[in-house]
């Protein structure tokens, strides 16, 4: 699944792929990939639009473009490829934009579960999904302080909490798992019983875990490439999430996986202890 370092890569690649361009046509294979307006209408609009910027908030891409925003969520298995228009389309092609330079840039979508959106030109940031997100995971706009006060609203399991988004946006499953590691921290703890020390542990750790992600282009899980056909190499740098009975690279016990809140979770049990505390 494509998370904020692996949707940033995609952002940065289509920087370099399809700004300046201007679309002369939309094919659109599957209409329900189109959120709003209707799909007819959608197509219609974006014909003579030029891509003039690629921006990103959280997990959703926005494509700046001369009279609006199209806000993109790639969700479980999306990705965009850029192509010559002989090449043939593949069954999981969704939707096709025809630049005027005879270029094409492909929406593929295994499980059909991402969505595309155009509203005017710059409201993308208020778009209800992205309303709801919490600040970016860096230290100018996401504040220990602020994180440390919205931990202590909450008694639910911290790794849950982070995966909602609100409190800091951009962690999935991949990396809580990796930040909790790194603070220490089991991923059932209730965030609310949290002491100061762990809690700024945990800020440090998510910003240097998605920040090393951002870096090395993300995380190539399955098939997962980005926008410029390049695997990501943070999976190398991974310490706990998929290492099942491996050694903890802290303490050399072996890493295990439970289900929290129906995902996948990995930890070392003897770093990361489940603390009773009043």
């Amino acid at each position: 699944m494509p998370e904020l370092p692996e949707v940033e890569t995609v952002r940065k690649g289509l920087e370099k792929l399809v700004v300046g361009k201007t679309i002369e046509e939309v094919t659109i294979l599957w209409p329900r990939i189109i959120e709003s307006p209707e799909s007819e209408i959608f197509a219609q609009q974006l014909i003579g639009q030029t891509i003039e910027k690629m921006e990103r908030r959280g997990k959703f891409l926005i494509f700046k473009l001369t009279n609006y925003d199209m806000i993109s969520h790639l969700r479980m298995e999306g990705k965009y490829e850029t192509h010559d228009p002989k090449e043939e389309r593949t069954k999981h092609t969704h939707v096709v934009f025809t630049f005027t330079d005879g270029t094409e840039l492909r929406y593929l979508d295994v499980r059909k579960f991402g969505r595309m959106v155009l509203v005017p030109k710059n409201q993308g940031e208020n778009y209800k999904g992205i309303l709801a997100l919490g600040p970016e995971p860096i230290p100018t706009e996401f504040k220990l302080s602020e994180f440390r006060t919205g931990l202590k609203k909450h008694h639910k399991a911290i790794k849950p909490l982070l995966l909602d988004q609100r409190l800091v946006t951009g962690l999935g499953n991949i990396y809580v798992d990796e930040a909790l590691w790194e603070a220490k921290i089991h991923p059932e703890q209730p965030a609310d019983t949290l002491k100061p020390k762990e809690v700024e542990q945990l800020y440090y750790a998510i910003i240097d875990v998605l920040g090393r992600a951002v870096e090395a282009g993300g995380t190539t899980i399955r098939s997962y490439l980005n926008a410029l056909g390049e695997a990501g190499t943070f999976q190398i740098s991974l310490n706990v999430y998929g290492q099942t009975e491996k050694p903890c690279p802290r303490c050399a016990t072996p890493i295990k996986k439970i289900k929290v809140a129906q995902r996948g979770t990995h930890f070392c049990p003897k770093c990361q202890t489940l603390k009773v505390r009043n």
